[in-house]
């Protein structure tokens, strides 16, 4: 769902605006999501570089994921404005081996040949991402940054677990490399902290991170574009060596380590109180209780008090001030301390594990009894966050949470204060509603339930089923949804680990082989060394590599190098892997490509379950490459003229159709519908949602039929419907009042589009 930016429209002047606008312009207003402000960063940067006399260059460098998962098809996009800021992508194989790279640009000058001033480098990637770089990510940070370059780390959290498969935090690990974090609370704030990251790298000589959450990235938003917009303010007091901070060579781990305690981490404290990263945004004099929290969970708080019906007249009467937190660590303390200046109670909102609350209680806990307020978040009642119950705990440490039990926490906070009775009743009143209001919404949500399932035509459905007998291990990608359903696939990886467990189970079970499955993206991520390992161990097992020419579940980007499935083959045949065959729809052109490994078998999909059940039954370590184009990438494809259409379709003839649902069996396509007729339930197919693998006529039936044909649109049809329309509304005139258009459907089908061209319309377009 996108919610289009809210905008008043007679206060907009008439305006031309371009697509490139969001990228290029320096003034006024633009419109762009949050993918899109990651684009820009880098642009901006460098022309703010030029208009202060210095020389640099760019270079982006990370492994997709969401919430970033679309950051690469967007760079792609603008692949000359990125040469013209003299701003290099360059993908990784997987994120560790991309920081690695990143590290690189930062030394560039140290042998004294560089091209320019100094390099300025973005990496990105997602919670499993930062997990498996923090060996290169320590170590690059302790190296340092130059003077003109500078690092930022995009960072991307799955809280909630929507789109991975563990939820993520990935504070501590940054945290546990000294890198300092920021996290914006709005697309406005990505392109200002992503300034201020940037300056603060190179000033303390650190890598910086910013933390993204869908909640934030995946919006739309108008936002200022000026270059002038942020001017970081460099401190002059703060202790320095006579050498610096930033990267040099040679330089020892010892004096690194040294660097970054004494020196470079406390200059990061100084920039952020020179430029006043963290802000009081609610003030009250008097203030008796307040509230810090940072990014999303700012947001949830702002929403909260709405709830609550808390404004500014009814936060003086409580005495609330609240803090915005945009560096979570290390968090300033001087600003912490000025805003708990006479508090009595600091309630402290944040998703996950503590990062702010613990640090909070550090450096308050010295002040004396009079001065040091009550810290409220994940404990209370001067308990720890471990001697806290679950049950005690003001707000939950895993998961996620929404405005509304913040509301509530809030609410029960409130009431405690001497506070006059028209407030009490009106919080009280609050709340009652909305207990009510989540009430009805657990009774829709036990009805309302969309489960994942592969996509219409997805080769992942055909590729993970198994002969009877037989279990798979499930691995990272679409094909992750076979472990959700009834199909022998249990238990999985993390990415690049697949099968690999069986190494230690096989010892100790009776069960003599298992499946194990892997994507082609994984596999040139890392996955390879699965195989490896499992021939290194002697294991009985069968690689289903699942080979769809995409990285389908982020975008559907190609891997980031070129993997042919004959490259496949020959270098499963050099690892000595004991047999391989391919499986596939179309034989005929894996027949026909040059450079397939010797004494690879080939057969039609159809085959599948025989070719199976003979690969079990070889010792040692087998390959089944299952080559088969992701149906979703197919459709975006023929959608650009890209990939051949098939001049068929394929419909069910209800007369004739006995409901057995055979056809459903035979292909678990989503596109198979039950209709019901005069005669009962019977099949048919939603031609909209229809990828035309045409699996579905394996069934066992005569009702099929295929018509030959590309165009379903018949024009004298939709000319009869458009006749029996109500006639159109009357447009009102616009007013001052503030405009909000909410767009509702499934991503990938415009959604975002249409709220752009809303937006554009509001300038007169």
């Amino acid at each position: 769902m996108n919610i289009a930016t809210k905008f008043t429209p007679n206060k907009i002047p008439t305006k031309d605006v371009s697509l490139e606008d969001k990228y290029l312009s320096d003034d006024g207003t633009a419109y762009m999501t949050g993918i899109q402000a990651l684009v820009r960063l880098p642009l901006a940067q460098t022309r703010r570089d030029t208009l202060n006399g210095y020389h640099t260059a760019g270079f982006i460098s990370g492994y997709r994921g969401s919430p970033v998962g679309n950051y690469d098809n967007f760079l792609w996009q603008v692949e000359g404005i990125l040469k013209d800021h003299h701003v290099v992508f360059q993908p990784g194989v997987n994120e560790d081996l991309a920081a690695t790279a990143i590290w690189g640009t930062q030394q560039a000058n140290l042998a004294g040949q560089g091209k320019y001033d100094g390099v300025t480098s973005w990496w990105y990637g997602k919670g499993p991402g930062v997990d498996r770089s923090g060996d290169v990510l320590r170590h690059a940070n302790l190296a340092g940054t130059s003077e003109r370059g500078g690092v930022v780390a995009f960072f991307g959290d799955d809280h909630s677990c929507k789109s991975s498969s563990i939820p993520h935090q990935s504070e501590h690990v940054m945290i546990g490399c000294g890198i300092p974090i920021f996290y914006p609370t709005s697309i406005q704030q990505i392109l200002d902290l992503g300034a201020h990251a940037v300056a603060m790298s190179r000033f303390a000589g650190v890598w910086t991170s910013m933390k993204l959450v869908s909640e934030i990235v995946e919006t739309s938003a108008s936002v200022h574009v000026d270059l002038d917009r942020v001017t970081p303010a460099l401190p002059k007091n703060v202790q320095m060596p006579e050498d610096g901070v930033n990267i040099r060579w040679p330089d020892h781990g010892i004096q690194q380590e040294e660097r970054l305690y004494k020196y470079r981490l406390p200059a990061v404290l100084a920039y952020a109180r020179e430029n006043e990263l963290n802000q009081v945004t609610w003030h009250c004099s008097d203030a008796r209780i307040g509230i810090a929290a940072s990014g999303k969970g700012y947001l949830d708080t702002i929403e909260a008090l709405r709830i609550l019906g808390i404004e500014d007249e009814t936060a003086q009467q409580l005495g609330l001030r609240v803090y915005q937190v945009a560096l979570t660590w290390p968090l300033e303390p001087h600003g912490l301390r000025e805003f708990a200046e006479g508090l009595e109670e600091l309630i402290v909102v944040e998703e996950k594990r503590p990062i702010l609350e613990s640090q909070i209680k550090d450096e308050l806990y010295a002040l004396p009894d009079d001065k040091r307020p009550r810290v409220i978040g994940k404990a209370c009642d001067g308990k720890g966050e471990w001697s806290t119950s679950i049950d005690e705990a003001p707000l939950i440490g895993h998961y996620e949470f929404q405005p509304e039990p913040i509301a509530k926490m809030l609410a029960a906070r409130f009431l405690k204060l001497d506070i006059p009775e028209a407030l009490k009743t009106q919080i009280q009143n609050r709340v009652e509603l909305l207990q009510k209001a989540e009430q009805e919404s657990r009774r829709v949500l036990d009805i309302a339930e969309r489960k994942p399932f592969f996509c219409s035509g997805c080769p992942h459905n055909s590729s993970t089923a198994l002969p009877e007998g037989s279990r798979a291990l499930g691995g990272i990608g679409c094909h992750f949804i076979a472990v959700s359903l009834d199909r022998g696939t249990e238990t999985f990886s993390q990415m690049g680990g697949e099968g690999v467990s069986w190494a230690g189970a096989s010892h100790f079970t009776n069960e003599k082989h298992i499946f194990a499955n892997l994507g082609d993206g994984t596999y040139f991520h890392s996955g390879y060394l699965a195989i490896r390992q499992a021939i290194a161990a002697k294991l009985n097992i069968t690689y289903k590599i699942l080979y769809n020419d995409a990285v389908a579940m982020t975008g559907g980007q190609h891997v980031d190098g070129h993997l042919s499935v004959a490259q496949l083959t020959r270098q499963l045949d050099a690892e000595g892997i004991k047999k391989q065959v391919i499986v596939t729809d179309e034989p005929e052109l894996i027949h026909a490509e040059e450079g397939i490994a010797p004494h690879v078998e080939i057969y039609h999909r159809n085959e599948l379950d025989d070719v199976q059940r003979k690969l079990r039954d070889i010792s040692g370590v087998t390959a089944l490459i299952y080559v088969q184009t992701c149906a979703s990438e197919k459709r975006r494809r023929r959608k650009r003229n890209a990939y051949p259409d098939v001049a068929e379709r394929v419909f069910i003839n209800s007369e004739i159709c006995e409901g057995c649902g055979d056809c459903s069996k035979q292909s678990n396509c989503l596109s198979i519908e039950p209709v019901e007729t005069a005669l009962g339930t019977k099949r048919q197919i939603n031609q909209s949602s229809c990828n035309k693998d045409f699996s579905c006529v394996e069934g066992f039936c005569p009702s099929f039929v295929i018509v030959h044909t590309r165009d379903m649109k018949r024009p004298e049809i939709f000319q009869g419907i458009e006749a029996g329309w109500p006639e159109k509304p009357i447009i009102p005139e616009l007013d001052q009042q503030p405009i909000r258009i909410m767009v509702g459907g499934v991503g990938g089908t415009g959604v975002v589009t249409a709220g752009s061209a809303w937006y554009g319309s509001s300038f007169g377009r």
